[in-house]
C-alpha cells in the first residue's frame, strides 16, 4: 500500500511540474498602435546593435546572424529594384516562416513581408531589407552610401509609402 501512495505522489508531482512549465511557454509578436514591433521568443530574424555610420554611433538592424542589413533608395514599398544578378551581391532578406518576422529586440518601426521577384521578402517601415556580399563579419558597415543608392538600415528609418504618380509633362493628365 506505501508503494501505490508514492507511485501515485511521484505522478501528481510529474503532472504539476508538466503543467507549470507549459503554462510559462506562452510568447507572441504584436504591433501596437503606434506601429512598432514586439519582440518575440520565436524565431527572431532581426536584431539590433550599436555601430558607426559615417562617422555617428547609431542603433542598424542587423539579420539573425548579426550582419548588416541595408536598402535601396530605388525600391518602392511594393517592388524591389534589386533581382537577379543584384541579388547576388546584395541577398535579400528572405522570411521562409509562416505568420509574422519577428525582431529579438523592441522597434519604433514595422517590419512586414512582401512577395515580390525576391520571394517573401522582409520590409522595415515599407523599405526592403538587404545583406551586403562585402560584409564579412558581423558589424562591418561596408555597403553603406555604394554609387548614392545602399545605405544602412537604422531603426530610425522613416516610412516608406506607395510610389508617387508620375505626372504628365503638360500637367493637365493627357
Amino acid at each position: 500500500m506505501l508503494t501505490l501512495r508514492r507511485a501515485f505522489l511521484g505522478m501528481s508531482m510529474l503532472l504539476v511540474a508538466l503543467i507549470a512549465v507549459a503554462c510559462g511557454s506562452a510568447s507572441s509578436t504584436s504591433t501596437g498602435s503606434s506601429g512598432g514591433t514586439t519582440p518575440s521568443s520565436s524565431a527572431a530574424i532581426i536584431k539590433t546593435t550599436s555601430a558607426t555610420v559615417n562617422g555617428q554611433s547609431v542603433t542598424i538592424l542587423t539579420n539573425a546572424q548579426g550582419m548588416t542589413l541595408y536598402y535601396l533608395k530605388p525600391d518602392t514599398a511594393t517592388t524591389s529594384a534589386c533581382t537577379g544578378a543584384c541579388a547576388s551581391n546584395w541577398p535579400p532578406l528572405v522570411f521562409t516562416s509562416s505568420g509574422s518576422p519577428a525582431s529579438a529586440n523592441a522597434l519604433p518601426g514595422t517590419l512586414s513581408v512582401v512577395t515580390d521577384a525576391n520571394g517573401q521578402q522582409v520590409e522595415y517601415n515599407g523599405h526592403f531589407l538587404y545583406r551586403y556580399s562585402g560584409d564579412t563579419t558581423p558589424g562591418q558597415t561596408n555597403g553603406e552610401g555604394i554609387k548614392g543608392v545602399w545605405f544602412v538600415a537604422t531603426t530610425t528609418l522613416s516610412v516608406q509609402g506607395p510610389p508617387q504618380a508620375t505626372p504628365t509633362p503638360n500637367g493637365y493628365g493627357y
